[in-house]
């Protein structure tokens, strides 16, 4: 006997486990429309800038180091001011206050140029001198980052491509580099290379000055570690996978695996420890100027303007306040910078 068939209702066998597609309704065109969400293709670096840009507070301390750059680099080419030029009469000024030699040009019609941040204790122009200072700052802190990625990069690229033996050795230095007291081996240092530098009759070392390549030096020794490790973690992952099993297949050089293919996937991880390294070099080269350890006499610097204000503090406070405040919002500006960049360039906080 043959059981009667619905056209409408397809026959279910009760003890069946498969769902009865009689109790559902197919979803129209709009609705599988609004369940469809699609990115657009875009590569990693573009992506993270995307991201980058919504973060405001990022965005507003990148404007405000720009603006500092633009200032310190481009001001003093028109500014009437030299930084070495000094006046008797015009010793600690205030703000916008004028020297009698000057009251007496703008009685006779002449204009003068305001000292806008007043005049330091030999009359020299103090905003000059602190535009000057940010920008040796600017500049120790950014050389000093690329010395730290260059040595950083090669070094925790070879320990962890290698690993094994190679790799424990390195590390143990990079240990023993850690261990040691960062403030008093930066200042023994920056001692004993500033007097090498000194005698040296290098060009270059007369032009930049003896405390500045001595920072330079001291950064190269000690501040790389970081980076090393850093970009040792990476590789140590990146190693394992397919793409670099298969550029060993085919025989490319160890060399040629680390810049082409690891390296390339670590850029994320090294622009945020950059960003990191250029407020910490610039605070520390501020350090050792403010114990005279930093750029030489007369070159200005935010730590050696601070440290020349202390003689003053009571009767000229501002003196001090301008070098500190410009230091205050460069490693401000910088810190919630590389925040931002940490933040966008992690996968793990895509939405």
């Amino acid at each position: 006997m043959s059981l009667p068939l619905n056209k409408n209702k397809a026959f279910k066998n009760p003890l069946s486990l498969q769902i009865d597609e009689a109790l559902f309704e197919k979803a129209t065109d709009d609705e599988k429309a609004q369940l469809v969400s699609m990115r657009e293709s875009v590569s990693f670096f573009r992506d993270a800038m995307r991201r980058l840009r919504k973060n405001h507070i990022a965005m507003v301390s990148l404007f405000i180091i720009v603006l500092i750059a633009l200032t310190a680099f481009i001001v003093p080419e028109f500014y009437p001011y030299s930084y070495t030029k000094s006046d008797v009469a015009s010793q600690n000024m205030a703000p916008f206050q004028y020297s009698p030699k000057e009251q007496a040009k703008i009685a006779r019609g002449q204009e003068v140029f305001p000292h806008i941040m007043g005049t330091d204790a030999l009359g020299r122009d103090y905003a000059i001198r602190v535009i000057y200072g940010t920008r040796i700052s600017l500049l120790v802190g950014i050389f000093s980052a690329l010395i730290v990625i260059v040595i950083g990069i090669i070094y925790g690229s070879i320990s962890g491509y290698f690993g094994g033996k190679v790799d424990m050795i390195m590390m143990r230095i990079v240990d023993i580099i850690y261990s040691l007291p960062d403030v008093l081996i930066v200042i023994l240092l920056s001692v004993a290379i500033k007097d090498w530098v000194a005698q040296s009759k290098s060009a270059l070392i007369a032009r930049l000055g003896a405390g500045m390549v001595s920072i330079f030096i001291v950064f190269g020794l000690l501040y790389w570690v970081s980076m090393a490790r850093q970009v040792r973690g990476q590789i140590l992952s990146i190693k394992e996978q397919e793409y670099v099993l298969a550029s060993k297949a085919i025989g490319a050089s160890p060399a040629r695996i680390i810049r082409k293919h690891m390296i390339p996937n670590c850029v994320s991880v090294i622009i945020i420890i950059a960003a990191m390294q250029i407020p910490s070099a610039i605070f520390t080269e501020s350090f050792l100027s403010f114990l005279g350890l930093g750029v030489s006499i007369p070159m200005p610097s935010l730590g050696s303007l601070a440290s020349d204000a202390r003689t003053g503090l009571s009767s000229y406070p501002y003196q001090l306040i301008f070098p500190a405040l410009a230091i205050f919002l460069i490693v401000l500006s910088f810190n919630l910078l590389g925040n931002g960049l940490r933040d966008a360039f992690d996968p793990k906080l895509r939405s």
